[in-house]
């Protein structure tokens, strides 16, 4: 078979009326083109999945209007964000009406599996490597189910073959992603991410990640590898193992942790060596009333908000930068927030800034909360989720305060006045953690 591997790819907000009033923010658009230029990574790994009498080609699709050049193709597989949801069921009627077989999987797939059966021939429910043989044999053979359902059968990480990069136009990508590790113990009430396709944190052999690096580095000379996990160094141990490989790699690389990170000085002294150039942490809110009852186990993040600053002080003292991410919005907070955040980075200084409202995905606690409250805008529109856009009805302000809130407060934040002084921030706080680690020991005077 033909097989096309099709990614809806690119990042942006829905309402207009964003980018007129200035919905520029630079920090995030910088990372909104980091994530948009990032490769499907799950489709790459089905790809390495796939027996070889089988041809396969990889593209990518970041408006519709492109998909009037469709590649051929026997069977398509498609992979999407929920935003981008309803643009991707249209790439498959388009195949239907050809009498293309469809197959469609991921997070929104597995969150909505009866809208995406209305869209797509074939859905996979939860981790499709477990089921992508038997499904292309099944294909193969006619007898094709409308469903295969991963969940019950845990793939196993240490089963995971070398995604296919070299189906990748090597001229197209400025970072590509490896994945070291899946899931998160952290529950918390917004996450829509991988916690969704498998029931526990697990991890990847750090001699497959280096296997994996190696194959990057075999394509591109010099690459920005991104680890896209949720949070690479839940578990300190083997954080330090992982980490200490990746030293004799060459490369830099970004991921996303927990402020726990901060906590391990050998790990943090190993960080800036073994080519970490940045870690992005969730920090949520400066809030105590917006973080309480944000993360579902044991508000773990509230637990450690007092230690918020001298965590990122830490951290960046040690070379690596901070991407602090908050989320606006949040039931806690009120109109107040916006200037809690902007002192909050006026006084720390990370690296960078993300900045986004609270968005209810489908398939998270979050969304089920807002929805039995009454309190979403408009259900099913996927379109809207982007992390920019207002999709429910906050408690301590308007929907309008919120979108207004969110556009003053990127504006100040990121002004090239304020990009500057967070740059200088943490170059001063680099200079002192080199020159604290340069200075002697005190010894205790004795008399």
């Amino acid at each position: 078979m033909d097989i096309a591997l099709i990614a809806m790819s690119g990042i942006r907000a829905h309402n207009p009326d964003l980018t007129e009033m200035g919905m520029t923010l630079p920090g995030f658009v910088e990372r909104g083109r980091a994530i948009a230029s990032l490769p499907s990574l799950s489709l790459l790994t089905l790809a390495a999945l796939t027996p070889e009498r089988h041809t396969l080609s990889y593209h990518e699709i970041s408006d519709f209007d492109e998909a009037d050049e469709l590649p051929e193709a026997d069977l398509v597989a498609i992979s999407t964000f929920t935003a981008q949801v309803k643009e991707a069921y249209q790439v498959a009627h388009l195949y239907r009406r050809r009498g293309v077989a469809t197959v469609m999987g991921g997070l929104h797939i597995t969150s909505c599996p009866e809208e995406a059966l209305q869209h797509s021939d074939i859905i996979v429910i939860g981790e499709g490597e477990g089921v992508w043989p038997r499904l292309l044999e099944d294909v193969e053979m006619g007898r094709a189910e409308a469903t295969y359902d991963a969940r019950g059968c845990e793939y196993a990480l240490a089963d995971a073959p070398v995604p296919r990069f070299d189906l990748l136009d090597t001229d197209h990508y400025n970072r590509i992603t490896v994945q070291t590790n899946r899931g998160c113990p952290w529950r918390c009430e917004f996450c829509a991410s991988s916690i969704l396709l498998t029931p526990r944190y697990k991890m990847k052999p750090v001699a497959k990640v280096i296997e994996e690096v190696r194959a990057v580095k075999a394509l591109w000379p010099r690459p920005y590898i991104e680890f896209a996990d949720d949070n690479s160094f839940v578990n300190k141990r083997r954080s330090r193992e992982l980490v200490g490989a990746m030293a004799g790699e060459g490369v830099r690389w970004f991921t996303e942790t927990d402020i726990s990170v901060a906590d391990d000085p050998d790990l943090l002294e190993m960080l800036r060596e073994a080519g970490c150039a940045e870690v992005l942490i969730g920090l949520e809110s400066p809030s105590v009333a917006g973080l309480d009852g944000v993360e579902l186990k044991r508000n773990w993040k509230l637990q450690r908000i007092d230690g918020y600053r001298e965590a990122i002080r830490r951290i960046q003292a040690h070379g690596v930068a901070v991407n602090a991410c908050f989320i606006l919005g949040l039931d806690g907070d009120g109109p107040e927030i916006f200037e809690a955040v902007e002192s909050f980075v006026e006084e720390t200084n990370p690296f960078d800034v993300q900045i986004t409202v609270q968005t209810p995905f489908p398939g998270t606690p979050l969304y089920q909360r807002l929805r039995d409250e009454g309190r979403l805008l408009e259900e099913g529109a996927w379109e809207k989720c982007t992390l920019f856009d207002v999709t429910y009805r906050p408690t301590g302000m308007t929907a309008q305060e919120l979108e207004r809130g969110l556009i003053d407060l990127g504006s100040r934040l990121y002004s090239e006045d304020a990009t500057r002084r967070r740059r200088k921030g943490f170059m001063d706080q680099w200079r002192d953690g080199r020159r604290a680690a340069r200075a002697p020991e005190s010894k205790e005077t004795v008399v």
